[in-house]
């Protein structure tokens, strides 16, 4: 018996008997799906008219809205139609409307924004804008005026600045130091400088290539970085102006003193300090140039970029942040901080190779005497008549022996 199951079995896995199984098994799969010979009782009757592919797709199909009306435009009162008498007319045509969007024309929005009604702004005529919409007007001043005149104004600043220090170099003392100091800048007067100054440099660094960065610095490094550079120079650029303007209401109040327009700074400017002769001219402790920065660069246009800024970076309460608004802030705010970077450059130049010990007197505080004499020779004068002390600060007021070779 186990012999006959035995072979049975080997009989049913044979090659032969499982592809006749395989085979069958297919064709009853094959006759089940098929349909049945006649419709079922309940099915519904096919439609008498089958309808074209183009309407089964669905969707919206295109029209040309003059092939519907094409008459519609011989109305004289065609072109001043609202978008209700125009869909009468013309069904779907939204020229109206559209016309009205691209005049500024504010519709009605129920968000809270005061602008959310309208897309397009007003027109206007910006100086050295043609008239057109506000944000039109306002990218062909900065791509027109501020980016390419402004450019320019920082080269040629540059180049001058480089002509004129190879040309005469850097101004040397004619006579030794003596050894003996004076105290020029005290701890805090250096501490609200070197402050000021490095967020100045972060400022304009960041606003550079914000500006003029796509001109040289796109072309070299490509689109990827220069965005991520230009992203994280932006957030700087934020966060640095308001410590500017902190700093900067500090240096003026702090030199303001020594800054006060005097009868000698005339003579001063009618010589240009002495610049192309021989020996400068006799000044206080800040000479008629400095003056001129403090007041021109510091004050005002310092004032104005600080006012713009602030006003960009949106931290003025009870404003209306409108585009309007907006481009008019950044305009200001182009022109201000290009020419107090112009009129800084020079201010930087004389403080660091132009003039010798000059670096030296914000670093450390305190000249040689012969550099009070030669560079500001009326402030010595009165430091030698007692009129002001030679060391302002109380440990070195205190200590006869002040640092010499600082």
């Amino acid at each position: 018996m186990q012999r006959f199951l035995t072979a049975g079995l080997r009989q049913l896995a044979s090659p032969a008997v499982l592809a006749a199984a395989l085979f069958a098994l297919s064709a009853g799969m094959v006759s089940a799906q098929a349909p049945t010979s006649g419709p079922a009782q309940d099915d519904p009757a096919p439609p008498a008219v089958t309808a074209p592919a183009a309407a089964q797709q669905g969707g919206i199909r295109s029209a040309n809205i003059f092939e519907i009306a094409p008459d519609a435009s011989t109305d004289p009162k065609y072109s001043e139609q609202t978008n209700a008498e125009r869909g009468q007319v013309q069904p779907g045509n939204n020229a109206p409307m559209w016309r009205d969007v691209a005049k500024g024309v504010t519709g009605y929005s129920s968000l809270p924004d005061p602008e959310a009604g309208n897309m397009i702004q007003g027109f206007v005529q910006y100086p050295g804008s043609s008239y057109t919409n506000a944000g039109e007007a306002w990218r062909q001043v900065r791509n027109n005026w501020i980016i390419p005149y402004g450019g320019s104004l920082m080269l040629i600043v540059l180049v001058a600045l480089a002509l004129f220090y190879f040309g005469k170099g850097t101004i040397r003392l004619h006579g030794s130091e003596t050894g003996r100091v004076i105290e020029r800048f005290t701890y805090v007067e250096r501490a609200a400088h070197w402050i000021n100054a490095i967020t100045f440099v972060v400022l304009a660094v960041s606003g550079i290539v914000m500006a003029f960065g796509k001109f040289f610095l796109l072309p070299v490094m490509g689109a990827t970085l220069f965005g991520w550079l230009s992203y994280a120079l932006k957030n700087m650029h934020n966060f640095a102006g308001p410590l500017f303007a902190v700093s900067l209401v500090v240096v003026f109040f702090t030199f303001l003193k020594d800054n006060w327009p005097s009868k000698e700074d005339f003579a001063w400017i009618m010589k240009a300090g002495g610049l192309f002769g021989g020996s400068e001219v006799p000044s206080h402790r800040f000479n008629a140039g400095e003056k001129v920065v403090f007041w021109g660069g510091v004050f005002f246009l310092g004032l104005i970029v600080v006012g713009s800024g602030v006003f960009l970076d949106k931290i003025v309460p009870a404003v209306e942040y409108t585009r309007a608004n907006m481009q008019v802030a950044h305009m200001i705010h182009g022109v201000a901080t290009v020419l107090m970077m112009a009129m800084f450059l020079g201010h930087i130049y004389m403080g660091t190779v132009g003039m010798e010990g000059a670096y030296k007197a914000m670093k450390t505080g305190y000249v040689d005497e012969t550099w009070a004499k030669e560079h500001h020779e009326l402030w010595y004068d009165d430091i030698k008549a007692g009129k002001i002390p030679a060391h302002r600060t109380a440990a070195a007021a205190a200590t006869s022996d002040a640092p010499r070779a600082a």
